[in-house]
């Protein structure tokens, strides 16, 4: 059934200083004369090339075995012969399962005394067995609800946990959004629309925003519905909504059910962006004219969770 594992991996971030520097003496010196604790990226380093051998020494499993940086992953192909393994944080799970769409997936913790790893269910040392069920068909696979955003000339954009729509910089989004034949135009710092198992990172600091600003105002916060990683809706929420004569506020929070589409069509002559899980750098342009379809993707992660 299957032929192929693709370990995918990630660069520390002395790896990332080591190439930005060209030397680890360089590197070293970059970072004490800014007060940085040099240490602490040997030893997260150290740990990762470690986790990396061990996991390496127990994927063998009559296997071809493919090793790849996570900054190949928007160019590679996965096929339906694949199993994909993510050594790294929560963040390179997310960012994988976007590419690996249909292909079971395993999350490795390199380090657990460093990451909680709320995506990361398997130590290096239980990946062989974890594998090991997977092939006998025993493993226990969770189907992972994504969000999309698909641009009227056919661009596409998937999130594990959320997609941003609004301004590059820390300017204004412009913007008309729609909903269920409701429609308003807005000046924001931009939309969330995030997934349930995004609604515990960046949508969480929403909520706690509105529960700090209703308790400032002597109020009880209100009681915000649930969404858990295999539930098929997804959240919406306008940051900081600016009301004026041209601009409303009423249209601005919600949960999108599968078959709903919030609709945003950009009013941005330049910089308007949208992107997903936090990878500004891999956005797609969001500028006057354009419009975006935001709802729930057909496609599903699979993580193994046991």
């Amino acid at each position: 059934m299957f032929e192929k594992l693709v370990v995918v991996t990630r660069k520390t971030r002395l790896a990332e200083l080591i190439q930005r520097f060209n030397t680890n003496a360089q590197a070293r010196f970059y970072l004490d004369r800014n007060g940085g604790n040099f240490g602490d990226y040997e030893a997260e380093d150290s740990a990762y090339r470690k986790a990396l051998d061990r996991l390496m020494s127990q994927v063998h499993l009559g296997l071809k075995v493919q090793v790849m940086d996570r900054a190949l992953l928007g160019s590679f192909i996965f096929s339906a012969q694949d199993v994909v393994v993510a050594l790294g944080q929560d963040g390179l799970v997310a960012n994988t399962a976007k590419y690996a769409l249909g292909q079971p997936l395993l999350g490795i913790n390199p380090d657990p005394a460093r990451y909680d790893g709320a995506l990361l269910p398997f130590t290096v040392d239980a990946a062989g067995p974890a594998l090991q069920r997977l092939l006998a068909g025993k493993a226990r696979v969770r189907q992972v609800t994504l969000a999309q955003a698909v641009l009227q000339d056919g661009q596409r954009l998937l999130a594990f946990n959320d997609l941003f729509v609004g301004a590059q910089t820390h300017v204004s989004a412009r913007y008309q959004i729609s909903l269920d034949g409701r429609a308003e135009t807005q000046s924001s710092s931009g939309i969330i629309v995030s997934t349930g198992s995004g609604a515990t990172g960046w949508m969480s600091s929403v909520f706690n925003m509105a529960a700090s600003l209703a308790a400032l105002g002597g109020q009880q916060p209100v009681a915000v519905p649930t969404l858990g990683p295999t539930d098929r809706a997804l959240f919406f929420v306008v940051r900081e909504p600016f009301k004026s004569r041209i601009t409303g506020v009423t249209l601005t929070a919600g949960v999108l059910r599968e078959g709903q589409s919030l609709k945003v069509t950009s009013a941005m002559p330049q910089g308007g962006v949208i992107f997903s899980d936090g990878m500004e750098a891999d956005h797609v342009a969001f500028t006057s004219g354009a419009v975006a379809s935001l709802g729930v993707a057909p496609e599903q992660a699979r993580l193994v969770v046991a």
